[in-house]
């Protein structure tokens, strides 16, 4: 293969920094290369991550093969010692502009895997489009200073730092003026945003910024963010920023209270409840998505019920389901397991439980008019996120008045209204 290619597992911050090292390699003048960008947040994702590996060699036999990510941040030697594998980047390593040069000069170490607590600063990165010509994705924050009892991702992105407030605005003002109309904001732990900054303004600050400071973006929207973390000036602009989109990904993972105190979350359901009921007042047409894990360490049918019900009482419609898998090296994998058998079951009932959830709000929708953002010729996206497609043929981009008329269970179907 002459061109490089890359393959991406994980989360939308893996998919962004796919595509800035994609340009990373292009610009530094890399050819024949194929990069796998592994997810270490469970065995499954590492399992799938050297199976694309082997198949990757089987059918590109004269590529250099180059493992990057998480899964190579934690687990270097691992991929180190798969023969199909020609160098091993850590999370550090992999957005330096010097990796790629080595990579093009072929004097390239093997592995090059820095140690990721030392890491303090996030280097920024403009990428020149991701995903549709409707929506960027823009990382502010790296990394994460906390430490929940499942969870490998702090020894695989090192600790929280977050880009400088100048650098964002104006990253997000170069986005709009190459014709996105929406921006997201990404990251490990968004809602850290700040702490490192010596005083500096934190997420709902940086949101009011942003939107002051690049009066033509017409959408924002953030993804995944820790309720708990959330402070007056989220709030503030939750509620007085139209622009700021009424949908929120939530990192709640379980609805027990003995469950999160052994996962070692900072939160308890009571808060979570609180949260979605005060944005809900701020913003009655918000939708919230949740992160979910189903058959924790010790949980029982009476701590899973609990997660079951939390989907009513906070209102949830976008569900992430995740069975319960342990990760070496993190505490939980030392406590009791739940019977695999069990875990798949809670799991499915949950996604069951997400699906009629959706089923209703999608319901909710219909005689309603809506904006419609097009990631392509026939189908975008609400503000709420929800997914419309649209007979009437409109280019990437473009925003479209639209009457909600029908939906299949997961996309509802919209009639152009010009």
């Amino acid at each position: 293969m002459a061109s490089n290619d890359v393959i991406t597992f994980g989360c939308r911050l893996n998919a962004y920094e796919s595509q800035a090292m994609s340009e990373l390699m292009t610009r530094e003048g890399v050819a024949g290369a194929l990069l796998v960008n592994t997810c270490a947040v469970t065995n499954e994702a590492m399992r799938q991550a050297r199976q694309a590996i082997r198949r990757a060699r089987r059918e590109h036999p004269q590529a250099r093969i180059v493992v990057t990510g998480c899964g190579a941040q934690v687990a270097a030697s691992q991929f180190a010692a798969m023969p199909e594998v020609d160098h091993v980047i850590g999370n550090s390593e992999k957005l330096q502009a010097a990796t790629y040069a080595g990579l093009a000069a072929g004097d390239a170490a093997r592995v090059q895997v820095a140690d990721i607590q030392s890491v303090r600063e996030t280097a920024h990165h403009l990428i020149a489009g991701f995903g549709t010509r409707a929506r960027a994705y823009l990382q502010i924050q790296n990394g994460c200073d906390h430490r929940c009892t499942f969870c490998i991702i702090p020894f695989g992105r090192g600790p929280s730092r977050s880009v400088p407030v100048d650098a964002v605005v104006a990253q997000t003002a170069s986005l709009v003026e190459a014709g996105y109309r929406e921006v997201v904001l990404t990251g490990v732990d968004i809602t850290a945003y700040g702490a490192d900054l010596g005083g500096g303004p934190r997420l709902g600050a940086l949101v009011k910024l942003i939107l002051k400071g690049v009066p033509g973006l017409e959408r924002l929207r953030l993804s995944s963010i820790d309720s708990i973390e959330a402070d007056d000036d989220l709030f503030d602009a939750i509620g007085s920023q139209d622009r700021l989109m009424p949908h929120f990904h939530l990192s709640l993972q379980a609805g027990d209270d003995m469950t999160l105190k052994r996962m070692k979350r900072r939160h308890m359901r009571s808060d979570a409840i609180a949260f979605c009921q005060r944005v809900r007042d701020l913003r009655p047409d918000v939708v919230f998505g949740a992160d979910l894990i189903a058959g924790f360490p010790t949980e029982t049918e009476e701590m899973f019920a609990s997660t079951l019900s939390l989907v009513d009482d906070c209102g949830l419609s976008f569900l992430h389901v995740f069975p319960y898998s342990a990760r070496p090296g993190t505490p939980a994998a030392r406590m009791p397991q739940v019977k695999g058998e069990t875990v798949k079951s809670r799991a499915g009932r949950l996604r069951q439980k997400g699906a009629r959830a959706l089923g209703q709000l999608l319901d909710a929708q219909l005689g309603r008019d809506s904006a419609i953002l097009m990631e392509s010729e026939h189908s975008g996206r609400t503000p709420q996120f929800l997914q419309v497609r649209v007979a009437k043929a409109a280019p990437s981009g473009a925003i479209v008045a639209a009457r909600l008329t029908g939906h299949d269970g997961r996309v509802l179907e919209g009639e152009a209204l010009q």
